[in-house]
C-alpha cells in the first residue's frame, strides 16, 4: 500500500472533484466518519456545509483542506468493507480518527486506490499540525496495516511491477449465494479489466458464467437503459433469476460501465503487440493445427478465446480475453490476420463449427484460465420470468408526489331558494 498526502486551501473544490468523478461513473462513495449519516443519506451540500462549519472556527488557518490517496497493488481485490475499515484504521493511526472524513473509491487507474476528504482544523477551533506528518505518522501506520491486512508490502518493488493475473473463483448456482457471487465478478471485472465496448465487457463476465443484459432492443428496459445481471449455467444458459444493476454496491450500471469504454481504448494498446505475439507463436504448427488445440495452447498462455457463432453454429468472431494484462480484444482490432476468418484459415479443419464440449469444467484461478465460450443467442425462456417482473415492476412514487390520485367530488345539483321563489311569482 502506498499513501500520499496532500494539503490545500479548498475543502469545497477537493469535494468537487471527486464528487465529479462519481457522476462520471468512476468513484463510488463508500463511507462518511461522523456525519450523522451513511454516506448514501447525505446531499452535496451536508458534505461541504461539514467541512466549512469546522474552517469557519478559524478563519486564520488558511491551508484547511486535506486530501489523502491510498494506493494497492494492482493485483489485489479489496471488497468495499475491507476498504472502509483500511480507511478508518489509516485516519486514526494519523491522528484523524476523531475528524469528519469521506472516502472515495476511484476505478479510473489500473490499481485499486481510494481518496480521503478531511479538514484538520478540530471542533475546538484547534488545528492538527501537518509538519511531516508523512514521514512521522503516515509511513509507520502504513507498513502496519499492510501486515494486519495481509497486503502487498510496497517496499522493494520497481515502479515497473509485474502484472499479476486477477484471482476470480468461476460463479456456480446453487454453490454460494448469488447475487455476492455476481457481486464479486462485476467488481473485479469492472476495476481490472480493459474493455472497449458492451460485448467485450460481456464476454470477460461469460467466462465467469455471468452475464450482463440489457433486454430486447424495442423493450423499456432497453429504451431507459436498464441493465441486470443472471448466472449462466455449464452450457451458456441463463439460470435463477436476474439482479438489478443498481441493485449491487458500487451501482454497476450500464453508464458506469459505458464511461470505462474510452478510458480503456489507451490503457490496453500497449498491450497489443504482445498479445499479437502469443496468438501467432501458438497459430504455428507443421502437421496442422486444429481448433481445440488452438484453444488449449491460449489457455495454458492465461488466454481465453471467446468465439460467437450463428444459429447454424457457424463461427463469424473471435474475441480474445488476455488475463495476464487484463486486456479484452475482437480478433478485428487486433488486425486482419486475427480476426475468425483468417484464424480458422489457417486450421487444420474442414468444418468452423465447434461442439459443446468447449464450455465445460472452469474453475477459475490466478493458475488456471476459463476454456473458450461460445456467444450465443439468448434464450428467452430461462430468462422470461425473471426478465418480465423488472419490466412491469411497479416504480417508485416520486418523494413529491402524492401516493394516489384523490378522486374528484361528483357536484350534487341544489335548487336554489331565490330560483323557487321567482315560479311562485
Amino acid at each position: 500500500m502506498v499513501a500520499r498526502i496532500l494539503s490545500g486551501k479548498s475543502i469545497r473544490g477537493l469535494i468537487n472533484y471527486n464528487e465529479s468523478k462519481v457522476a462520471l461513473g468512476t468513484a463510488i462513495p463508500i463511507l462518511a466518519n461522523r456525519f450523522g449519516l451513511d454516506i448514501g443519506q447525505l446531499l452535496l451540500l451536508h458534505k461541504v456545509a461539514r467541512f466549512e462549519h469546522l474552517t469557519k472556527l478559524n478563519s486564520r488557518v488558511k491551508t484547511n483542506a486535506v486530501h489523502i490517496m491510498l494506493n494497492f497493488d494492482p493485483s489485489e481485490i479489496l471488497s468495499t468493507e475491507k476498504l472502509q475499515m483500511i480507511a478508518v484504521d489509516y485516519m486514526t493511526g494519523i491522528g484523524f480518527g476523531e475528524q469528519p472524513f469521506l472516502v472515495y473509491e476511484h476505478q479510473d487507474a489500473n490499481h485499486p486506490h481510494m481518496h480521503i476528504v478531511t479538514t484538520n482544523i478540530k471542533a475546538d477551533s484547534t488545528r492538527i499540525d501537518l509538519h511531516n506528518i508523512g514521514k512521522v505518522l503516515s509511513e509507520k501506520v502504513r507498513k502496519d496495516i499492510e501486515v494486519r491486512y495481509k497486503l502487498i508490502k510496497a517496499d522493494g518493488h520497481s515502479k515497473e511491477q509485474h502484472i499479476v493475473p486477477v484471482n476470480i473463483d468461476m460463479v456456480i448456482y446453487g454453490e454460494k449465494q448469488t447475487k455476492r457471487s455476481i457481486y464479486n465478478v462485476v467488481t473485479a471485472v469492472l476495476r481490472s479489466y480493459k474493455f472497449t465496448s458492451f460485448s467485450e465487457y460481456n464476454a470477460v463476465l461469460k467466462s465467469f458464467n455471468v452475464v450482463a443484459d440489457r433486454g430486447p432492443e424495442d423493450s423499456v428496459m432497453f429504451a431507459k437503459k436498464g441493465l441486470v445481471y443472471s448466472v449462466l449455467d455449464g452450457n451458456g444458459i441463463r439460470i435463477g433469476i436476474p439482479f438489478k444493476a443498481s441493485s449491487f454496491a458500487g451501482n454497476p450500471i450500464l453508464t458506469k460501465v459505458e464511461g470505462k469504454f474510452k478510458l480503456n481504448l489507451e490503457r490496453r494498446k500497449m498491450h497489443a503487440e504482445s498479445l499479437k505475439g502469443v496468438i501467432l507463436e501458438q497459430l504455428t504448427d507443421e502437421n496442422g493445427l486444429t481448433l481445440q488445440q488452438l484453444f488449449d495452447r491460449l489457455k495454458e498462455k492465461g488466454i481465453s478465446l471467446i468465439y460467437r457463432q450463428n444459429s447454424e453454429g457457424r463461427i463469424y468472431g473471435l474475441t480474445y480475453v488476455d488475463h495476464n494484462t487484463r486486456c479484452v480484444f475482437n480478433g478485428s482490432d487486433l488486425g486482419k490476420e486475427f480476426s475468425a476468418k483468417a484464424v480458422l484459415e489457417k486450421l487444420n479443419t474442414a468444418d468452423t463449427r465447434l461442439v459443446d464440449s468447449t464450455i465445460q469444467d472452469t474453475k477459475v484461478r490466478a493458475d488456471k484460465f476459463p476454456d473458450s465460450l461460445a456467444l450465443r443467442n439468448d434464450h428467452p425462456k430461462s430468462f422470461g420470468e425473471g426478465l418480465l417482473h423488472f419490466l412491469f415492476e411497479q416504480p417508485y412514487p416520486l418523494p413529491d408526489a402524492p401516493l394516489m390520485h384523490a378522486r374528484k367530488k361528483k357536484k350534487r345539483k341544489r335548487h336554489s331558494k331565490n330560483r323557487d321563489l321567482s315560479n311562485n311569482i
